[in-house]
């Protein structure tokens, strides 16, 4: 019964909102979920107790409440969008609140975390092409502070060595440019020389083709496993590594807001609360009545 609402409200997301295949796709994802749960169910008998009974079983699944957040965030979406076109004559979901979310600070390196790591890349293999793109690859990840998508999603031409900056296509299609530091674009040339295969993306796999998301995630693991560093760390964990020591040097929150590509200020903000806990732990240390 929902499918062809669904079917409309994802190409609008394609088309006028200009979302990514995989935000599109996690979209879709929920909504076909929301989809079974109704069953035979008219759109236009959804009312307030109904959302109330889909809530609850999505809390019977034991799923995270940041989970049942990002679902009920996608019906809020998908409601307001059949309302706004005259498919629906009112929204069922205005009156339906939120789940509180738990707060969770991003995990993030120390500097001398961040260098152990590359260094372990070094110590690994810095002769063959495997080994320099490792280490090009950790060195622009903790330079630039990118997303794992917009990595792999380089070109060998969206770099500009004399200027310093890379051209990286971020959330939603949106173009921006990021600067990158000697020793990444260094890293990176070491690589090039060294790469054999002819193409216009810039990190590549064994077999020659794009590097995929998971290859990189296998990457950093690798290394973080050689650097004897913590458990639960990610390719993210380097973007917020950055963030955090750009911050914790004294860069200022819309600058960072800018290098990350965030688009709202409060989601940049949660790194204040990495760099208060660090002010704070300073002040107990050398404050004499502390």
């Amino acid at each position: 019964m929902i499918a062809r609402y669904i079917e409309k409200f994802t190409r609008y997301l394609e088309i006028e909102k200009n979302y990514s295949p995989h935000t599109i796709l996690n979209y879709k994802l929920d909504l076909e979920g929301f989809g079974k749960f109704l069953g035979e169910t008219e759109l236009e008998k959804i009312d307030y107790l109904i959302l109330r009974k889909y809530l609850a079983i999505l809390k019977e699944k034991n799923l995270g409440a940041r989970t049942v957040g990002r679902r009920l965030s996608t019906l809020r979406s998908f409601f307001k969008f059949l309302a706004r076109e005259g498919l629906l004559k009112t929204n069922p979901i205005l009156s339906l609140s939120s789940p509180k979310q738990e707060k969770h600070l991003p995990q993030f390196l120390t500097e001398e975390e961040v260098t152990k790591l590359i260094d372990s890349a070094f110590e690994q293999d810095k002769k063959s092409e495997s080994g320099l793109r490792d280490i090009a690859i950790l060195e622009t990840f903790y330079s630039t502070g990118i997303r794992i998508s917009e990595l792999t999603g380089l070109d060998a031409g969206d770099l500009d060595f004399i200027g310093g900056i890379i051209k990286v296509m971020g959330k939603g299609k949106k173009e921006r440019i990021v600067p990158i530091g000697d020793r990444a674009i260094n890293a990176i040339r070491a690589y090039l020389e060294m790469k054999k295969k002819e193409s216009n993306a810039l990190f590549l796999n064994k077999s020659g083709k794009r590097i995929s998301t998971r290859g990189v995630r296998n990457i950093v693991g690798k290394y973080l496993k050689k650097a004897q560093l913590k458990n639960g760390v990610s390719p993210h964990t380097l973007r917020h590594s950055f963030a955090t020591h750009l911050l914790n040097r004294g860069a200022d929150l819309r600058s960072v807001q800018e290098l990350l590509g965030h688009a709202n200020l409060s989601t940049t903000q949660i790194y204040t609360h990495l760099t208060t806990e660090r002010l704070k732990s300073v002040y107990d240390k050398a404050h004499p009545r502390a």
